[in-house]
């Protein structure tokens, strides 16, 4: 320990509290006044604080539970659960146990849900398509409890372990499949604007305009939720100008349901009448009519991966790389053909 190591007794005397407060305070244990809460995490973050790491301690910490907590924004799709088959799949093996969380369509936890996991003392967290602010980190790390962030809403700090595809590439390697085929006039119904995936893959999708020589449309570009509803609601405003497009390139195989409605309700047919590109290839679209052509995003590779990670940094370890983007690749089916005046 460095001399200089602040200790939680000389965080105790200098707001005022009892040891036994701080450590509380520590553990996430909901006993103790919100203002002293507050207060002692402000001593906290001005001395950053860091809790002994689990892997080197003893006693009480050495029996940590062997538990891994997943927080998603969201988690009721299959896209979510091709994630925790991944993640269980090394969790299990390691013989971890998984508890799942749910942020109700935030991308940041609320206070009571960081007390909660204080409280839980995991080994680590998975935070999916979601983040943590400066505060949020320091709780963290104050209490020794790793986190890696998994498929990240925003650009975290360099210093934070994350773990995604190519966004760009999956884009690109959509918008050139239908280029290629003959379209100049492709929509896209992508995911909420404000989320970096989002804006990779419309990027990627502008990108493969530039290389053709063909400029895109920014009329033809809308945003919204990876859902369905979003997917259906932009394609009946896209399908129904009098320019509207020849094929649409969907943010979310979710997305692409919602487009495949509106154009069977507009009397449009796939791929005769509109091209459909989709988004993640869950397993659902090889069974859909017609098959969904899609771009692969290795969600279950990106789970047991991400899961791995954290736990090597419970353990002490380090992993060989702390920003791992994987690769999409195009599945082509038969959601894609050549645009009926070419």
């Amino acid at each position: 320990m460095s001399k200089n190591r602040t200790t939680i007794a000389q965080i105790a005397a200098e707001v005022g509290v009892s040891v036994p407060t701080v450590s509380k305070v520590l553990n996430g244990r909901a006993d103790v006044a919100e203002a002293t809460r507050l207060r002692v995490e402000a001593a906290l973050t001005a001395h950053e604080y860091r809790k002994p790491s689990a892997a080197r301690t003893t006693g009480a910490n050495a029996s940590r539970p062997r538990l891994l907590d997943l927080v998603f924004h969201e988690a009721q799709n299959l896209w979510a659960q091709e994630i925790i088959t991944g993640v269980e799949r090394t969790a299990g093996a390691a013989r971890v146990g998984v508890v799942l969380s749910e942020l109700g369509g935030s991308h940041r936890p609320t206070q009571e849900w960081m007390d909660d996991v204080s409280a839980r003392r995991p080994l680590g967290v998975l935070l999916v398509l979601s983040d943590l602010d400066d505060v949020q980190r320091h709780q963290f790390s104050s209490r020794a409890v790793p986190y890696v962030v998994l498929d990240t809403q925003g650009t975290p700090p360099a210093d934070v372990p994350t773990v995604g595809s190519n966004n760009w590439h999956g884009g690109f390697i959509a918008t050139r499949h239908l280029l290629e085929l003959g379209h100049t006039r492709i929509g896209v119904v992508m995911g909420p604007s404000d989320v970096l995936c989002s804006r990779a893959r419309v990027d990627g999708y502008r990108s493969a305009h530039d290389q053709a020589g063909i400029a895109s449309d920014p009329g033809l570009v809308r945003w919204g939720p990876f859902e369905a509803p979003s997917g259906y609601r932009h394609a009946l405003e896209l399908l129904s100008r009098p320019d509207r497009p020849t094929a649409i390139f969907a943010g979310s195989d979710y997305v692409a349901l919602g487009v495949a409605r509106a154009a069977r309700e507009l009397g449009l047919r796939i791929p005769e009448d509109l091209s459909l590109v989709g988004y993640d290839n869950l397993p659902i679209t090889e069974w859909l009519n017609p098959p969904l052509t899609t771009v692969d995003q290795p969600l279950r590779e990106m789970g047991s991966l991400a899961a791995q990670m954290l736990i090597t940094l419970a353990e002490g370890g380090s992993p060989a790389s702390t920003r791992v983007d994987l690769m999409t690749e195009l599945v082509v089916r038969d959601s894609t053909a050549r645009p009926a005046t070419v």
